[in-house]
């Protein structure tokens, strides 16, 4: 992100000459295009980023130096998420590239999309500590343990019509981007549905004030809890039966790959790395994993919620869909194996052939330089 976005800049200005580091090729990884590393120009004296740089050519973008640009600007090869949030930045309507879509198509050649993983050892209701009964594929009576406990953390009656009944899970940031404007706009007609709704997570004081009305207008079917908890969310991923995520965009998500290693089946817009993750459930359910919309729209989200609340009816269907998710490799084995095609294929282009590994000698006066440096700024 843009933390590191000045590293590509130094190994093709300052250090290109250096006797170690000169010429070495990088790989910058962008996670937001939101997060865009703004400074006012003046400060670039105060980092070794030469004054001509702030152009439209270098890390200037409209009026400020960026070092998100920077590291798209000068690395030899640029990734992110996911490969849907770079199709979805490459496009020119897109308006959640934040004004970086033109640089990006001027790199499209040197730009891919590597998918997030998640920590298999966390995320793994066979050895979850936080469970009452961890469980595997084939053992619901520690689902159902699962869903009793989470109840009763919220302050939800676990009786026998709250355990037939969906649950509905959230674990996210309540932000404009997760979507918690179309939540609020659609809560009326949500909470007309047979299902109850569990949230975990903080953001903007406007949708947690929403939230905890919500929970506190319907207090056997909502519960809102504010702030982060790892047994609860835990619990969410193992109780619940469905998984919401209606993001406005998303560069790639977690929750709804760790939430299909536990049963829970995740509800999804169509975008970033949710549009990679999540396979719309067919008819009959062959390799479907969950349930999808496009437009970012009340009815919409309507339409998978209720598509979601069928299939959970559905118990034979919902099990080949439950089977379908858990199927699912999301680890970082998977993701990391991409890296390392990036990483080669980025070492062994032949444009940056040559590169000196350098000596011991360079080295050390690598080191003389670098102390030469630090007197300077005592």
């Amino acid at each position: 992100d843009w933390q590191t976005g000045l590293v590509p800049l130094y190994l093709k200005t300052v250090l290109a000459d250096d006797p170690v580091l000169g010429g070495v090729p990088s790989v910058f990884t962008i996670h937001n295009t939101a997060f865009q590393g703004l400074f006012s120009p003046d400060e670039l004296q105060w980092i070794d980023v030469p004054r001509e740089l702030y152009t439209a050519e270098g890390v200037e973008f409209h009026g400020r130096a960026s070092t998100l640009k920077a590291g798209i600007r000068f690395a030899d090869r640029v990734t992110t998420v996911s490969p849907t949030y770079a199709r979805e930045l490459l496009t020119a309507d897109y308006a959640f590239a934040f004004g970086f879509e033109g640089i990006l198509a001027s790199r499209a050649a040197d730009f891919t999309g590597v998918l997030n993983g998640i920590d298999t050892d966390v995320w793994d209701p066979e050895r979850d500590r936080y469970l009452p009964t961890p469980f595997g594929a084939d053992a619901p009576k520690g689902k159902v343990d699962a869903k009793r406990a989470l109840l009763e953390t919220v302050g939800l009656t676990p009786d026998a019509a709250s355990l037939a009944r969906p649950t509905i899970g959230m674990l996210s940031r309540l932000t404009y981007q997760k979507g918690f404007d179309l939540l609020a706009d659609a809560a009326g007609r949500l909470m007309a549905l047979d299902a109850s709704w569990i949230l975990l997570g903080d953001g903007n004081g406007h949708y947690e004030e929403f939230w905890t009305n919500l929970a506190r207008t319907h207090p056997d079917r909502v519960a809102a809890r504010i702030g982060y908890d790892d047994r609860l969310a835990h619990l969410i991923h193992a109780g619940s039966d469905l998984f919401l995520i209606p993001s406005r965009y998303e560069p790639c998500g977690l929750t709804q790959m760790s939430a299909m290693r536990y049963g829970p089946l995740p509800i999804v817009r169509a975008t970033g790395g949710l549009a990679d993750t999540v396979q719309v459930a067919d008819e009959p359910p062959k390799t479907g994993t969950g349930f999808v919309f496009r437009e970012f729209a009340v009815d919409a989200l309507l339409d998978a919620i209720r598509r979601g609340l069928e299939a959970f009816r559905n118990g034979r269907r919902w099990k080949a869909l439950q089977r379908n998710a858990l199927k699912q490799d999301h680890s970082w084995d998977v993701s990391a194996r991409e890296y390392v095609k990036v990483y080669r294929g980025t070492e062994n282009r032949e444009d940056l052939h040559g590169i000196r590994q350098g000596t011991d000698a360079d080295r050390r006066q690598l080191r003389t330089d670098d102390q030469r440096r630090q007197d300077r700024s005592r």
